[in-house]
């Protein structure tokens, strides 16, 4: 029979295993409840086992510096900055080669720039004398004639010098153009029959030789171009006849010998 201990929590039974005699000896009868006390040591026993084989939770991540929460920020403005620049209309230059490319550029478009001016507004009286008829030849060939009174001293006479060269481009085949410097003493003749008192003067002759009018110093090209037309087209008259602009006096000129007899400067 088996004895019961009283406990000390209440209604909870203490029982003690009871031995009985069998067949092959003393039997063990099955255990009793347990106590309070035990039940309380295995609950804690499962409770450590549980946590020794669950997986440990995540390790909160190590605190950052300033400075590592620093280089994202950094990254983000300078994406920012760049697509900022991006939707303004800005071009970036990420590397020096770009920059050498755009000023090698620069550097030949400037040059092209210096010789088309060049080749359209470089002109001198030189050129134009070089280029002229010679004043006999045109007197004989039966064309219109152009002739100018020019001198290299002449500023009016150097600063029309480009316009008088773009008119002479266009009309070459239709009309001589002659040049005669005053300073050329083989030239006195003609300048008293031209009435020569100030230069650039610009005489306009006919088939035959004769004067239909004349135009004097700075003038707008215009003049010079419709005289011609009229010229090249054989009409009897100029549209500018008598016209007198700003010029240097012809009689400032430097008169010096003539060297070679077949020179028309």
């Amino acid at each position: 029979m088996a004895h019961i201990a009283p406990s000390n929590f209440g209604n909870l039974p203490t029982t003690l295993p009871e031995l009985r005699p069998g067949r092959l000896g003393l039997s063990r009868v099955k255990p009793a409840r347990l106590g309070f006390t035990q039940l309380q040591q295995r609950r804690l026993q499962a409770s450590h086992l549980r946590a020794t084989t669950e997986p440990l939770e995540s390790q909160p991540a190590s605190p950052t510096t300033d400075e590592q929460s620093a280089k994202p920020d950094l990254v983000e403005d300078k994406k920012e900055e760049s697509s900022a620049n991006q939707e303004a209309g800005f071009i970036e230059f990420p590397n020096k080669d770009i920059n050498r490319r755009i000023a090698l550029a620069s550097s030949f478009g400037a040059v092209g720039l210096f010789f088309s001016s060049r080749l359209d507004f470089g002109v001198s009286l030189k050129d134009l004398a070089a280029n002229a008829v010679p004043y006999e030849e045109a007197l004989k060939n039966g064309k219109p004639t152009v002739v100018e009174f020019y001198a290299d001293w002449c500023e009016v006479c150097r600063e029309l010098a480009r316009d008088v060269y773009k008119v002479e481009q266009q009309y070459k085949d239709r009309i001589n153009f002659v040049m005669l410097n005053v300073d050329n003493t083989k030239w006195e003749q003609e300048l008293d029959e031209f009435g020569v008192e100030g230069i650039p003067h610009f005489a306009f002759l006919d088939r035959e030789g004769n004067e239909e009018g004349n135009v004097v110093g700075r003038l707008p090209k215009q003049y010079l171009l419709e005289n011609v037309v009229a010229l090249a087209n054989g009409e009897s008259t100029i549209p500018h006849a008598r016209v007198v602009g700003q010029f240097s006096k012809a009689e400032e000129r430097k008169v010096h010998q003539v060297t070679d007899p077949r020179s028309h400067g």
